[in-house]
């Protein structure tokens, strides 16, 4: 079985095992205190997955979910999220991202490559927490639209209060990838090999990146947080080995940005 395949059968046995422990409760499963928080990231990245030319863009924030009996820990590689399952420790529930369109009107690079549409990736996240100062975390998600393939996001993170409202964090990440998502992203056909200049590349599925990142955030006021974050990631297997990588990108890819955001607290 593939890596992102392993990765479909443990979320899926953690999501429908905490949903069933969920329903088995007393009372309504909406009632009692929920969250939304929102808030925006600004950020200079690369023009395009695997480019290196850099650009400054921005990214929403937004989670839901039930309030825990403890703090959790958030990072900013934490998609859209609905908590179903939620215990202090554990928290588990569906997640999104939105992708933006690409086209060679974000880069040269891409001149006679195929548009990729925007859309977005729908699916389940898995989070526990080891010690009380280290979370790990997984995200599985399919496209919508903008491409047919799954994306497995895994992360761990290692975080400090410096002061109550200072805290320091960072750990691994590593992502996987299917064929159709690396085909949508990587891949070059025979046609688009002529229009582009590039080689031909059909890319199969695997390990997508491996990498670091932290950040310092600031609890400005109880339900308002500001960060400053920075991020690298080194692509690997079927992003490192295609064409547009190696003849017009780079494997190296980093980030750095700032993100504010505040929650809201209220009762159902």
């Amino acid at each position: 079985m593939s890596p992102v395949g392993r990765i479909s059968v443990v979320l899926a046995a953690a999501l429908l095992g905490g949903a069933g422990a969920a329903n088995a409760g007393e009372g309504s499963w909406l009632s009692g205190d929920w969250y939304l928080t929102v808030g925006a990231t600004g950020m200079i990245a690369p023009n395009f997955e695997g480019g290196k030319k850099y650009l400054l863009s921005a990214s929403p924030i937004i989670s839901l979910g039930k309030a825990g009996p403890a703090a959790r820990f958030t990072s900013r590689n934490d998609n859209i999220s609905l908590a179903l399952i939620d215990d202090g420790g554990v928290r588990a529930g569906l997640t999104g991202k939105f992708l933006f369109s690409r086209d060679d009107d974000n880069a040269d690079e891409l001149k006679g490559l195929d548009p990729v549409r925007s859309g977005g990736e729908v699916g389940g996240f898995f989070e526990f927490y080891p010690t009380d100062w280290l979370r790990a975390r997984a995200e599985l998600r399919h496209g919508v639209r903008a491409h047919n393939g799954f994306v497995a996001d895994i992360a761990a993170d290692a975080f400090y209060d410096v002061t109550p409202t200072v805290r320091i964090s960072g750990g691994p990440r590593v992502s996987f990838a299917s064929a159709k998502y690396f085909d949508a992203y990587y891949g070059v056909d025979a046609q688009e090999a002529v229009a582009s200049g590039l080689s031909e590349y059909d890319p199969g599925g695997g390990l997508k990146s491996t990498g670091l990142g932290g950040a310092i955030t600031w609890k400005v006021t109880e339900p308002m947080t500001a960060s400053l974050f920075g991020e690298y990631s080194r692509l690997m297997g079927p992003a490192a080995d295609s064409s547009l990588v190696r003849q017009r990108g780079d494997r190296n890819q980093f980030m750095i940005g700032v993100s504010t955001s505040y929650r809201f607290d209220f009762t159902m």
